[in-house]
């Protein structure tokens, strides 16, 4: 249960893929929301917050690149995945030029790109609350050298 209320975007133009894909990730305890395309993805994005966003490349009316771009611009700290059946090293090096954090390549295995969600999000989370840690610095002088102690507020 520990993937409760973490929500992600799923942009997939193969409606069955996306509701097989979608329910693996809802009995994961993940709030899945499923886009068919690229512009009703940016739609869905704009309306809501996400934990994270899972891209496909090849769609109608915006492909997945050009996705990414608009969703940086918007939010620079949601992660975002690509899964994808384009596997040249190109279209790699753009998936991760258009701000993606991690690329998979179809077909994939299912178990890896849960593990690789949770680390993803997982992260992010601690970064988060490591930007909220306010730190107090308070040196002494010793005779060997100077120490520094650190305390958490």
């Amino acid at each position: 249960m520990e993937n409760v209320n973490k929500k992600i975007l799923l942009v997939e133009d193969d409606l069955n893929f996306g509701a097989v894909l979608k329910d693996y990730l809802m009995l994961n305890d993940f709030d899945v929301v499923l886009a068919k395309n690229g512009m009703e993805g940016f739609e869905k994005f704009k309306k809501d917050n996400y934990d994270l966003c899972i891209l496909d490349v090849m769609m109608p009316y915006k492909d997945g690149y050009t996705l990414a771009k608009e969703i940086r611009e918007k939010n620079s700290e949601v992660p975002i995945i690509f899964l994808t059946a384009k596997t040249m090293k190109e279209d790699v090096m753009k998936g991760y030029k258009a701000g993606a954090d991690d690329y998979l390549n179809k077909p994939f295995d299912s178990e890896v790109l849960l593990m690789k969600i949770k680390a993803i999000i997982q992260r992010k989370s601690s970064e988060v609350k490591t930007d909220q840690v306010q730190f107090e610095f308070r040196s002494e002088e010793r005779r060997v050298g100077k120490e520094c102690q650190l305390r958490c507020r």
